[in-house]
């Protein structure tokens, strides 16, 4: 009879169930941000200002966020950051609805609901090897990346387009209400952690980090605020993936930036906003895919193919735009850099739990973040300056020249990478150099 693999437990599915929901919430908003720009008449380079400023938390923020995840409670900041997020959105819709909404106040706002990302995203991922035992890893990875994709990327932007279509007032509304839930689910994950002792029903789950005093000098806080850099500069696997990551981040920046001031009416394609949103829905098919068979494939073709297929999805994201392509040939770009993305991540966040010690998960996934998402709101800027400049299509060719050198630059290490992870993954600390101290 074939072995059926255990569950993964009440205490995973209600962390899914919140991160279902504040998907829904984060989905929403990625459409919401910049269709509140445009409707305040903000010009190309003030909606790429936006996207910026919604992912400028990670380089600023974002080390500091891993310390934090790694010291604290992981389920009340996954409370708290939820409650900043819908307070935030409310006062958005208040302002709408008063006919005060300005510019600054939606950067102010971006950052804010960045920040809280930071903090969400990185104590999400640290809780997975408290809650789901380490032959879970890749099956709990996976639907945690099916979830996104269905709220984040499916269900989030033609949820957010049809709303802002009737009044952008009742989506920042809905956004809020999607936090509230979040944190009323939460709230039961931690009355859940506490009567299975945080693992899921019978599995053999790592205990959760407890918060310690500190009571090292400011230079030992310091070296323990960068452990997460240390760790990942001393193990080459990660080092490269990070850095293969960041390449291409550059090219997701300047697309997400401009994608829509090319869609939506006076741009080329001339798409309302409810239609821009189903458009953005067309990504999350590819990932949903991705997402429920990524451990099939990662069996049956390993994950050096799989990783090759995401750079070749980076190009496709970026090329109908620079050959002035319709609607249909940018939508099946998105499928399939969509596909791409959900199966990188999934291989990356597998790989990292596997070598990465519980200690240091908070700081080396915000590590991670800092490097690859880092670069996305500088993307953004240059990106929207280009596009004033030099027009949009001359903006997405340079970004589709820059996909396809990184594509054909990561194909040799691919290999390497696949070997690697096989293997272990070990880390290769540089003499002297330890890679995971003590809390």
């Amino acid at each position: 009879m074939a072995h059926r693999p255990a569950g993964l437990g009440r205490p995973f599915h209600r962390l899914l169930i919140a991160g279902g929901a504040a998907n829904l919430g984060d989905g929403m908003v990625r459409v919401l941000l910049p269709l509140m720009a445009l409707a305040i008449g903000a010009t190309a380079s003030g909606v790429a200002a936006v996207a910026a400023a919604s992912t400028v938390a990670w380089p600023v923020f974002g080390l500091h966020a891993g310390w934090l995840v790694d010291r604290a409670d992981r389920r009340r900041l996954l409370v708290a950051a939820n409650v900043v997020r819908a307070v935030t959105l409310s006062a958005l819709g208040a302002a709408i609805l008063a006919e005060g909404l300005q510019l600054w106040m939606i950067l102010a706002a971006a950052i804010v609901l960045g920040v809280a990302e930071t903090i969400v995203d990185t104590a999400v991922t640290s809780l997975v090897p408290t809650v789901v035992e380490p032959s879970g890893y890749g099956r709990a990875n996976s639907r945690i990346e099916a979830t996104v994709n269905v709220t984040n990327e499916l269900l989030g932007p033609s949820l957010a387009g049809l709303l802002a279509g009737l009044t952008l007032a009742a989506a920042a509304g809905s956004s809020a209400a999607l936090y509230a839930v979040a944190v009323a689910v939460l709230i039961g994950l931690h009355a859940a952690g506490r009567r299975h002792g945080g693992a899921a029903d019978g599995a053999a789950a790592r205990p959760i980090p407890r918060p310690t005093a500190d009571t090292t000098d400011r230079d030992q806080r310091a070296r323990r605020l960068t452990s997460g850099l240390r760790f990942i500069w001393a193990t080459p696997l990660l080092r490269a993936l990070v850095l293969f990551t960041a390449a291409m981040n550059v090219v997701w920046g300047g697309s997400i930036a401009l994608l829509v001031v090319y869609a939506v009416e006076p741009g080329p394609l001339g798409l309302s906003p409810a239609a821009y949103g189903l458009l953005l829905t067309t990504m999350a098919v590819g990932g949903i895919a991705a997402s429920v068979l990524t451990e099939p494939l990662r069996r049956r073709f390993g994950d050096a193919r799989l990783l090759i297929a995401d750079a070749v999805g980076t190009v496709l994201l970026v090329l109908p735009v620079a050959l002035g392509a319709g609607v249909v040939a940018v939508a099946v770009g998105a499928v399939v850099a969509g596909a791409g993305s959900s199966v990188w991540r999934i291989i990356n966040a597998t790989i990292r739990q596997v070598i990465t010690p519980d200690d240091l998960l908070g700081r080396v996934y915000a590590a991670t973040r800092v490097i690859s998402w880092g670069v996305v709101p500088v993307a953004a800027v240059v990106a929207g300056g280009s596009a004033e400049a030099w027009g949009l299509r001359t903006t997405f060719t340079g970004l589709t020249v820059l996909a396809v050198v990184v594509a054909i630059a990561f194909v040799p290490f691919a290999a390497r990478a696949e070997r690697a992870a096989a293997s272990g993954g070990e880390p290769e600390p540089s003499e002297g150099e330890p890679v995971s101290e003590a809390r």
